[in-house]
């Protein structure tokens, strides 16, 4: 995986420039990161950069991590206005266990009797020319809030989201909303996994991390 080191705050990918800040006094990042990691059943955050899928969702090997830290939520800027029509969207291997079965700092989802209505929602706004909002589009990652329990879930697919409902834009940002909430915000690892960021016009398809950490380890080697 690739977590910043060496990427000077960002790295583009199909076009689009992937916010992504690292912080190397404790190694660790906000933004997106890429990763080939295919572990899908180590809970904690020694596994923060694998998925819960196993694998990534286009064939290339590849895809991101997105982490949220310090409320200042990372985006993707596209190489001109353009219309987003979607992207594969799914847990990662840390987030979907700590709800699953709780950690040191989250709980576990529905709580002992598993009738609490929990959840965990990730948010994609998109951002025009001037920096003005075009829309919000929700995705639930888990939803308890269901009546007796039967219907609830935690995303363990990759799943088609559809953005085209935020029309023209120039960015994406992404932030969290959860039912787990403590004194310094949300207690469910603000994480999720995405990959196939598809655009219109060209370039047709912002493969995140399509081709693996190829370029990534060849940026950082040149760095």
């Amino acid at each position: 995986y690739e977590n910043g080191a060496g990427l000077s705050g960002s790295y583009v990918s199909g076009g689009a420039t992937f916010d992504n800040n690292y912080f190397p006094s404790f190694d660790g990042f906000s933004g997106f990161a890429a990763s080939t990691l295919t572990n899908n059943t180590t809970p904690g955050f020694g596994n923060q950069f694998a998925n819960i899928t196993g694998g990534d969702a286009g064939g290339a090997g590849g895809y991101g991590v997105f982490f949220e830290t310090f409320g200042s939520p990372g985006r993707i800027t596209l190489p001109s206005v353009q219309t987003v029509t979607g992207a594969y969207i799914t847990n990662t291997t840390y987030a979907a266990l700590s709800m699953l079965s709780g950690d040191a700092f989250a709980k576990q989802f529905g709580g002992v009797t598993g009738t609490d209505p929990d959840y965990f929602r990730l948010l994609i706004e998109g951002f025009d020319d001037f920096n003005a909002s075009t829309g919000v589009v929700e995705f639930m990652l888990a939803d308890y809030r269901n009546l007796g329990g039967t219907l609830d879930y935690i995303v363990d697919q990759w799943t088609w989201l559809d953005l085209t409902g935020l029309g023209d834009v120039s960015s994406l940002g992404f932030s969290f909303d959860s039912s787990d909430v403590g004194s310094f915000g949300i207690n469910t690892p603000q994480y999720f996994a995405m990959d196939n960021l598809t655009t219109i016009p060209e370039p047709s398809t912002a493969l995140l991390l399509g081709l693996g950490l190829t370029g990534l380890a060849r940026l950082r080697r040149s760095a």
